[in-house]
């Protein structure tokens, strides 16, 4: 089905039975439960930035995606958001639904849910007790974008007030992370809490969102905006910042030189990243538009009980 919101988060193709929002206001969201494999592991691509009708190598990037996804069995995809440049989708009949996704992601491998980012409220897709991933909108805590500075125009109907309607969505969030028994807890938004991209670090995140992933021990920070590949570890906690927002257009040599503590890895060029789970280990993978790996990480957890 197609799914409906504001800019640039348009549509994207997810096989799934419920509307996530719907005319001037929100429906109601529900968890999703999603299957892994019969050997307790679970992988998926991550892309963000990418609706550009296949230029800017965007065609490219998502013929080695395909390539990738074969090879690690992919069970969905996760977009970080952008997903139709410039500025989304007309209604449900524009052909840059088909231009910029349908004709370019045609890899048998990639046939599988696509999850994205930055949708108007968080939702937890439940993954059994191995992974529970929850989305939520980064969008409404800067206030350029909640106040349409940057040039663009952003559908805020249905939002009265930015403070309550950021404060709820922390809420939601909170309780989520505080109810979720998952082995691993990620989070994903659009915009960066961690970069030295174009766009740096994003101070309201760091000021309100990541004080509640540090205490609910949420392993892993994922997202795009930033039109690049990073990973930062945080020096206070094991939480890991993933950009992925390298789908298309890419902005070489833009690139911030200050605030690098616990950087990692950097590559200003187009490319998508893979995440590999199971009971005790994480794998991190991230490829270039050739689909050569550039930068890979792990890390393991004790196994306290079955999952």
């Amino acid at each position: 089905m197609a799914v409906l919101c504001r800019r640039n988060m348009a549509y994207l193709y997810l096989v799934l039975s419920f509307l996530l929002c719907s005319g001037f206001g929100f429906a109601e969201l529900e968890k999703f439960e999603q299957s892994i494999n019969g050997d307790g592991s679970l992988s998926f691509l991550v892309i963000g930035d990418w609706g550009r009708r296949g230029e800017f190598n965007q065609s490219e990037v998502a013929l080695q995606m395909g390539s990738v996804g074969e090879k690690l069995g992919i069970n969905f995809v996760v977009s970080t958001g952008d997903n139709f440049y410039d500025d989304g989708l007309s209604g449900e009949d524009d052909p840059a639904f088909e231009e910029s996704f349908s004709k370019i992601y045609t890899a048998q491998s990639l046939q599988k849910q696509w999850y994205s980012g930055n949708f108007p409220l968080h939702y937890p897709y439940l993954i059994t007790k191995l992974a529970e991933i929850f989305f939520i909108d980064t969008t409404p805590f800067v206030k350029m974008y909640f106040t349409n500075e940057e040039g663009h125009t952003y559908d805020w109907r249905g939002v009265k007030s930015r403070k309550p309607y950021t404060a709820n969505l922390l809420k939601d969030l909170e309780v989520a992370l505080r109810e979720s028994s998952a082995k691993w807890k990620i989070v994903i938004g659009h915009h960066a809490i961690r970069s030295i991209g174009h766009h740096g670090d994003t101070e309201e995140l760091i000021n309100r969102v990541l004080p509640l992933l540090k205490t609910y021990n949420v392993d892993f920070y994922m997202n795009g905006h930033d039109h690049c590949l990073e990973h930062f570890s945080d020096k206070e906690s094991p939480i890991q910042f993933l950009t992925s927002g390298a789908g298309s257009k890419a902005w070489r040599g833009d690139v911030k030189e200050k605030n690098r503590d616990g950087l990692q890895f950097f590559y200003d060029g187009q490319g998508f990243m893979s995440v590999e789970l199971n009971r005790s280990e994480a794998k991190i993978v991230f490829y270039d538009v050739f689909g050569e790996v550039l930068h890979k990480w792990s890390t393991k957890k004790e196994l306290h009980s079955s999952i």
